[in-house]
């Protein structure tokens, strides 16, 4: 037993120093990254001064002399007659300036490409796969300066310019998150080199590595099968590109754009619910008469629960084809989860908050519409299944909760710690009481919850107004970005790119021979 007990303490040691070791270099990483971004600022502030004084410095000399510089002086016959070093550099820097031409087209040749709808291969979007792959065999991310990584983003805020066109929004969104995750996985702030453990060094740290890996068209620190399922081996067998601040503000850039498409997904599906999220907190009272009455024709009855119900199936069009609009472009389902999860919140807090200060919203027959309507809500999270609703209904817990007090019978017989603990643990004093006296039985009769019980919760407002606690009832809706680029990494699957095939624009170019897939 003893031994037993040995065995598991140092297993749990052994993890506990592997978690730790892994947090404190992705630590390492990030601070490496921030500190390349913050030297690069600073260094272009301290140029621009410099240059600014140079230049000013540089007039004052030539008009004290009584003339101007110019580059276009003439020069003495003996100088004319001898090949100087600016020519001889003009000659050796035509081939070089023919290979940055070349660069150029490709470059340009690129662009027109991603701004052409790719569609996709299986799940993978086409567009970020290419991307990437270009971006590594020109090794863009090693050098110091280019302007590929400007035209990318230049190209994906054109593309989302139209905010409402959410088939556009989810397209790019689904792009770019692969893509960032692609950029985090492989990017590493070249200031973190030196601090990275010595275990982690391989082959391709040698000369001959770096040689072996450029003839094959991979850049310094690559390892494809770091996209092609190469994590599972582990963290050893984890190498990275140790990227310039070009590369690693692109990433910045990207993660920047990932959230405010995000955003404007999920902006525009409140935007169109929210009309509906008004009529659905209080029953149409037709309807809700004929219910009231006990109506004795079946038909009329189920017309009335029709107009009742037809408010909340709106809703549940809209997320229905919102949901159809992101799968077909698959947007990551990690993304989706968070879409709806805020998008649910934001229905709890607005249906919520509606009930609260109105309080022909707060009667019983009410409270079975709402009630009716929630049901339809959670029959949209079971269909749509956890892999895309997560833990959406959950976020409803407030309404929900407010509307099983309104529809549950014998409140007065209810206790204070019953109806906090049992009925409603998550309302407050102050919610609570508010919807306890605003209560009123418009189909029984029936009374809100006992004198005794509303003087208890009188007693502990007061307590909780001493001990600086908030007074206010109301919800607060969070529009925040509720996810970060490791949650993103962290959460999708390996995505392999060795077989995706290059659109037409460019499949036949010389230039971009290296995107086909390799016939084995």
């Amino acid at each position: 037993m003893e031994l037993l007990v040995k065995l598991i303490h140092r297993s749990l040691i052994r993890k506990g120093e592997t978690y730790s070791s892994g947090l404190e270099e992705k630590l390492s990483n990030l601070e490496s990254e921030n500190q390349v971004l913050r030297q690069q600022a600073l260094s272009m502030t301290a140029n621009n001064k410099f240059l600014s004084v140079r230049s000013k410095s540089s007039i004052q000399r030539s008009s004290e002399s009584g003339h101007i510089t110019s580059t276009d002086a003439k020069t003495t016959p003996e100088t004319n007659s001898v090949i100087t070093p600016r020519e001889s550099s003009e000659v050796e820097e035509k081939p070089q300036k023919s290979l940055n031409e070349k660069q150029q087209e490709n470059q340009d040749l690129l662009i027109r490409c991603i701004a052409q709808h790719l569609g996709f291969t299986g799940s993978r979007p086409i567009a970020a796969c290419i991307i990437y792959k270009c971006l590594l065999q020109w090794r863009s991310f090693e050098v110091e300066r280019t302007s590929v990584f400007d035209r990318i983003i230049q190209t994906i805020g054109h593309a989302i310019e139209t905010q409402e066109n959410n088939d556009v929004l989810a397209y790019w969104l689904s792009n770019a998150s692969t893509l960032l995750l692609l950029l985090q996985r492989t990017l590493k702030a070249s200031g973190a080199a030196g601090m990275a453990p010595q275990r982690r060094r391989s082959s391709s740290a040698t000369l001959f590595g770096r040689m072996t890996q450029s003839f094959r068209g991979a850049p310094q620190g690559v390892n494809m099968s770091l996209i092609n399922g190469g994590l599972i081996g582990g963290v050893d067998t984890l190498r990275q590109v140790e990227a310039k601040y070009p590369a690693l503000l692109f990433k910045q850039q990207l993660t920047a754009y990932v959230e405010k498409i995000y955003g404007m997904i999920r902006d525009n599906l409140k935007k169109e619910i929210s009309p509906l999220l008004g009529l659905c907190i209080q029953a149409p009272r037709t309807s809700r008469a004929s219910l009231v009455k006990g109506s004795s024709r079946s038909n009329a009855n189920s017309a009335a629960q029709q107009a009742l119900i037809a408010h909340w199936q709106g809703i549940v069009k809209s997320l229905g084809n919102f949901l159809s609009t992101l799968k077909v472009n698959h947007v990551p389902p990690f993304l989706v989860r968070k879409v709806f999860t805020q998008i649910f919140s934001f229905i709890n807090v607005q249906l919520f908050n509606s009930l609260l200060l109105r309080r022909e919203c707060c009667s019983f027959s009410n409270g079975e519409y709402v009630k009716a309507g929630l049901a339809e809500l959670e029959h949209w999270c079971y269909k749509a299944t956890d892999e895309y609703a997560g833990s959406a209904w959950d976020e409803l817990k407030h309404i929900r909760q407010a509307i099983g007090f309104l529809v549950i019978h014998q409140k007065p017989k209810k206790t204070l710690d019953e109806i906090s603990h049992d009925l409603c643990p998550v309302l407050s004093i102050q919610q609570l009481y508010r919807i306890s006296t605003m209560y009123w039985d418009d189909k029984y009769g029936t009374h809100s919850v006992s004198s005794d019980v509303i003087s208890n919760m009188r007693v502990l407002m007061t307590e909780d107004s001493n001990n600086a606690v908030s007074n206010s009832f109301l919800l607060d809706d969070d529009s925040s970005i509720p996810f970060s680029v490791d949650d993103i990494s962290k959460s999708m699957e390996q995505i392999d790119i060795s077989d995706v095939e290059p659109p037409p624009l460019i499949r036949e170019n010389a230039g971009f021979m290296f995107l086909l897939p390799r016939v084995e």
